[in-house]
């Protein structure tokens, strides 16, 4: 799932070496914590909140697999 949140915020940023995708685990949940650059956090959140809502959906489809529940939170 990191490489997953990783490779979606590479395409969408103008500078990818500044993404840093952190992963926090406990038993039955997961945080990703995803910093970009200040200049390209707009582009990871977009407009009205599109593009991170669309990132969380896809990363909430891809956990049902693992039976375990997994959040995103954009840090600045």
């Amino acid at each position: 799932m990191r490489d997953l949140i990783h490779l979606i915020a590479n395409a969408l940023v103008d500078s990818p070496e500044k993404v840093i995708v952190n992963e926090v685990n406990s038993i039955h949940h997961s945080v990703f914590e995803l910093k970009v650059a200040k200049a390209d956090l707009g582009k990871i959140i977009g407009k009205q909140g599109k593009t991170a809502h669309a990132i969380r959906t896809i990363l909430s489809a891809a956990s049902g697999k693992e039976k375990k529940r997994m959040t995103l939170e954009i840090v600045e």
